[in-house]
């Protein structure tokens, strides 16, 4: 490149970082990253070393590449937005050749004036270390080069790779980080992570549980065909006798300990961290599900029989924008009639809801943590008869779960709860006629955690405080269903967000009115969409 154009790219890179920019300050602080990497590496095993990759980018179409979404894990320990970087954590200070000591490793996207000119501003290194309070950090380029030996760990712990990255031109993008790992650290080709999950189980088995191994890992083996072949998973499911099994188990620890790969620390230990929420989680989070239960607020008030699936999904998503959330924090459901028995329909192109009822189960994504909010609303302003009696079901139901969403409790409380109420409701309306029936109706579980991930990371135990769930029990009866036909097509669901305090379950989207009666109330105010109108178009 001549010295002309490099002299014009550089002004332009030092005119877009000196421009002052009107962002949002209410991010994660630096320190927020640094005390859960701090987390992570104490509940580390000793002598071990974690790698962590930033998401991939991945392609929408032709030379369009869907906008940019970084791994919750990467974002959680590092506040970085960016893709192509790769952080290390270490259970203890390491020291350099030059007596430096360290136990974290941040590698990061290289600064490039031309590409910021095309994408925006990068961090780089000295951003990182600014921004993000790292204090070593290097450009990704440098990563082959850094003389770190993976084999002097008892454990590399790593998320395994989903291989749906692309190999980009030039060097230090994931293609090339993740493939410098595994040399670095003598990644197998035939590496299986559920494979060595399976492994850790038949080691860790006795006497007492080696059945339930054994049936444990049948299942893994109808679910993934590729376990099938494997002979020692083979041998340990057919085995006989405790003695052929401690004979297999002995051999598995000899293949253990052929490697010092593990993917199941890492995630075990970030599922134990993310599902209890620290105070500025649960404000970030607690702004999210506001902002989505306005959005239900606002199209209760804009519903009306002519407005279309997809009409419905821009009202709430132009309120998540209004209040500055970045993202939706899944694809918006939005189901008419029976649109709304299919548990996760995203095409939303029914052209009009008529008088119908309408499921919306959106949620907005702000600073990075998603609500996950439900509402199910009678198109016309009016519930019928027959959409009520299932709806007030559906309502009981989720109270009974809410109720049972208590420290304590184990994570399979409010479900119980949940599917014993719409089990009776749908006895006592003849819908069906023996309660085993009722999962035919009701699908689907009633909680899962909620934070970075919509299905957030845990361990799915006992419930305790500053955690936060989904309670979202649902009866959904399709089209041609073995029931009267005049419950065709009624499909509801009402899901809130729960903080597990003390004192008992918060309903953090309890400003969504949800019975009958108050939700028709709020139908019946004006919207101040009522007045916007656009030309026709041909």
């Amino acid at each position: 490149m001549s010295k002309i154009k490099w002299s014009f790219l550089s002004a332009i890179l030092f005119m877009t970082v000196g421009i002052s920019q009107d962002l949002p300050t209410d991010y994660l602080p630096a320190d927020f990253h640094k005390d859960r990497r701090d987390a992570v590496k104490a509940k580390l095993p000793p002598n071990t070393a974690v790698v962590l990759f930033a998401n991939a980018e991945r392609n929408r179409a032709n030379d369009v590449d869907y906008v940019y979404h970084q791994d919750p894990n990467f974002y959680y320990l590092t506040g970085y937005k960016e893709p192509n970087a790769v952080l290390i954590l270490f259970s203890e200070m390491q020291t350099d050749a030059s007596g430096n000591t360290f136990d974290e490793i941040f590698y990061v996207q290289e600064r490039n004036a031309r590409a910021e000119q095309w994408t925006g501003k990068r961090l780089g290194v000295e951003g990182a270390k600014e921004k993000l309070g790292f204090n070593m950090v290097f450009n990704g380029s440098e990563f082959e080069n850094f003389p770190l030996d993976f084999t002097l760990f008892d454990h590399v712990s790593f998320v395994d790779f989903q291989n749906d990255y692309r190999d980009k031109p030039g060097t230090a993008d994931l293609f090339d980080l993740v493939k410098t790992f595994k040399v670095k650290a003598n990644y197998p080709a035939d590496y299986n992570p559920i494979r060595n999950q399976l492994y850790k189980r038949i080691a860790e088995t006795s006497a007492t549980n080696s059945d339930e191994v054994a049936e444990t890992i049948q299942r893994y083996m109808e679910r993934y065909p590729e376990l099938q072949e494997d002979d020692l998973l083979n041998d340990f499911v057919e085995a006989n006798s405790e003695d052929i099994r401690d004979e297999i188990k002995n051999k598995v620890l000899v293949v253990q300990r052929s490697s010092n790969l593990d993917s199941s620390i890492l995630p075990s230990v970030m599922a134990e961290l993310r599902q209890d929420k620290t105070p500025e989680e649960l404000k970030l989070l607690k702004k999210a599900i506001e902002i989505s239960a306005v959005g239900q607020i606002e199209v209760m008030k804009a519903m009306h029989p002519n407005m279309s699936e997809t009409e419905i999904q821009g009202v709430h998503e132009y309120v998540y924008k209004k209040y500055g959330a970045e993202y939706e924090g899944y694809p918006s459901i939005v189901g008419g009639g029976h649109n709304g028995c299919i548990l996760h329909y995203i095409e939303n192109n029914k052209t009009k809801v008529g008088d119908d009822l309408v499921l919306m189960d959106l949620g907005a994504e702000y600073h990075g943590y998603t609500a996950d909010v439900t509402r199910t609303i009678p198109a016309n302003g009016k519930f019928s008869p027959e959409q009520k009696a299932i709806y007030d079901i559906v309502y009981d139901a989720q109270e009974a779960g809410i109720a049972a969403s208590v420290v304590g409790a184990s994570f399979g409380e409010p479900h119980k709860a949940a599917l014993e109420v719409v089990t009776q409701g749908l006895l006592d309306l003849g819908i069906i006629k023996d309660a085993k029936e009722a999962r035919t109706y009701f699908p689907h579980g009633t909680s899962h955690y909620l934070g970075l991930d919509v299905h957030d990371a845990g361990t799915y135990q006992a419930f305790k405080p500053n955690q936060v769930i989904t309670v979202e029990p649902g009866i959904y009866i399709p089209e041609n269903s073995d029931c009267a036909e005049k419950w065709w097509g009624i499909a509801v669901r009402i899901e809130d967000d729960i903080l597990i305090t003390e004192e008992g379950p918060v309903n953090l989207s309890a400003m969504a009115p949800r019975t009958t009666e108050a939700i028709e109330e709020v139908m019946k105010q004006p919207s101040p969409l009522d007045s916007f109108k656009l030309p026709k178009l041909d």
